[in-house]
């Protein structure tokens, strides 16, 4: 009975992270357009673009092998598995006992080396350049991290995001120095993660600056049409992780009752959507960076994500 009550709620979680994240693109390229005094496309635009990338026939190069064919399903299937163990609405439902904190950064890691694999295989200059610029993103990011897991840990005792979100909805941790410095430290990681200013700009196509676009340049058709949709739910994810580890306030429980839950899912739409409101503003108020200057944006959220651990080694206050 607990199943056949459980398995719902647990669904609804992994189709709504789908279908919400090309409106939260959407409002995310409305308000920049509208900061650079633009009118902008319709909220729903990324919809349409999705829609027509489906009925159009996928191009594929003569020399591709089977991973090129194969690469975007396997990266939307990979990004949605770990979209969908995100907590969003509530904690505690039927797959939350592999909702860890570390697998999410696994399945992360093993979608961009698929997308990079990809990149590579058709040997074109473009595919080459974006997959060791993707490459080098992924060392400098994956490190921090873990070591934003390891911050996060050492203070909820566990790496499992439904109990993480559990323990810190309750404001019993209080606020302390070392999990703002590991929000700030995530929320670098997010921008390079999702290709987004000041490491690359999704609106360009200047091979100099390239670095998502770069390996994907060669797809058309369906397969680009799963390679954006992977981009937006992983763009949600992101959102939903800084939710549930640092604003898990509005969470429902896992006993919670109907009300408790749609009172959840506004919640948790509220935050994504200030998430994509807040982040255009962040775009349009610093500049695109150099390559050779990846290192330190990275550099200093694995920084900050370290200086998180040490001050909790060092006062349990902090």
């Amino acid at each position: 009975m607990a199943l056949i009550l459980d398995l719902p709620l647990q669904l609804l979680q992994i189709v709504l992270v789908v279908a919400i994240a090309p409106l939260m693109m959407g409002v995310t390229r409305k308000v920049r357009a509208r900061l650079l005094r633009r009118v902008g496309p319709p909220l729903l635009q990324p919809y349409h673009d999705l829609w027509k990338l489906m009925h159009k026939e996928a191009v594929v190069a003569d020399n591709a092998s089977w991973v090129y064919r194969r690469a975007p399903y396997a990266l939307f299937a990979i990004t949605w598995v770990a979209a969908g163990l995100v907590p969003t609405y509530a904690t505690g439902l039927l797959f939350s006992w592999s909702a860890d904190l570390i697998a999410v950064v696994a399945l992360l890691g093993t979608g961009r080396f698929v997308l990079a694999l990809a990149g590579m295989d058709i040997g074109t200059a473009f595919g080459g350049i974006g997959s060791s610029r993707e490459m080098m993103i992924a060392s400098l990011a994956e490190p921090a991290m873990l070591m934003i897991s390891f911050a996060v840990a050492l203070i909820a005792g566990t790496t499992q995001l439904s109990a993480i979100a559990a323990l810190f909805s309750t404001g019993e941790v209080g606020v302390r120095v070392s999990l703002g410095l590991a929000l700030l430290a995530l929320i670098m990681v997010g921008i390079a993660e999702n290709a987004r200013i000041p490491i690359d700009n999704p609106s360009t196509h200047l091979e100099l600056t390239m670095v998502h676009e770069a390996m994907i340049l060669e797809y058309s058709g369906r397969h680009l049409a799963m390679i954006e949709l992977a981009a937006q739910v992983k763009l949600v994810l992101y959102f939903s992780l800084i939710a549930c580890l640092f604003v898990p306030f509005g969470i429902a429980g896992s006993d919670a009752g109907p009300l408790h839950l749609a009172l959840g899912i506004l919640a948790w739409l509220a935050k994504l959507t200030l998430f994509a409101v807040l982040l255009p503003i962040a775009e349009t108020s610093v500049a695109k960076m150099r390559v050779f200057r990846y290192p330190a944006f990275l550099g200093s959220a694995f920084a900050a994500a370290a200086l998180a651990v040490f001050l909790r080694f060092v006062s349990r206050g902090f």
